[in-house]
């Protein structure tokens, strides 16, 4: 699969922060049953890699993947956890040189245009623009392109349910990355149906055509 066909797979990428490994596995299948199934799991918690394995273990319907990759160690350990694609907020050309050899789709971070190019040059065409919002959002996207119309993105920061929608109109937006579908407070209270409806509610957010 490459990048481009991940991002097409649904309109929102769940960016998930998972406090506690026995909370992975209902995460993701309320997330992969309301029709968001390509999960972006972060490495910013302890129970980050093994939820990885586990979702990748009991949730075979969801197409799991890690984010804040920030070294070649960090991309190391995602692969050896089992994740089917890499993301990260940025990107270093030891970060890229790594990620074009590892095999699997991997999703740059970029906040410019010079970074774009960079990335470009290392043989990414689709990209993570990080963080969205702060950076200039969708008039930077528009603005973008222009010079480099080959370019697609996962616009990730800052990004809620009303401003998704107008990022997914852009024809160089395939999908964003997004927390709200799986807010903390729900997933403390193990509300996963309302997970669920949130999911829902993001798959419906692509527009007819």
């Amino acid at each position: 699969m490459t990048p481009r066909e991940l991002l097409a797979i649904a309109p929102v990428m769940p960016v998930l922060v998972i406090d506690s490994v026995e909370d992975a596995v209902p995460l993701a299948r309320a997330l992969a049953g309301g029709g968001l199934r390509v999960l972006e799991v972060t490495m910013r918690t302890p129970a980050a890699l093994e939820s990885v394995r586990r979702i990748r273990a009991e949730v075979p319907e969801a197409i799991v993947g890690v984010g804040t990759v920030v070294s070649r160690a960090d991309l190391k350990a995602a692969l050896e956890a089992g994740a089917s694609f890499g993301v990260s907020p940025g990107a270093t050309p030891d970060l890229l040189a790594a990620a074009a050899a590892s095999g699997i789709p991997f999703l740059p971070g970029v906040a410019t245009a010079s970074e774009a190019m960079t990335a470009l040059e290392h043989g990414f065409d689709t990209m993570k623009l990080f963080p969205a919002e702060q950076v200039g959002g969708i008039a930077l996207l528009k603005a973008l392109s222009g010079p480099l119309p080959q370019l697609m993105f996962c616009p990730t920061g800052g990004i809620d349910e009303r401003r998704a929608r107008d990022y997914l109109a852009l024809a160089n937006v395939g999908c964003v990355g997004g927390s709200w579908v799986a807010p903390a407070a729900l997933v403390r209270a193990r509300d996963f149906a309302a997970i669920t409806q949130l999911a829902v509610a993001a798959t419906g957010l692509r527009p007819a055509g």
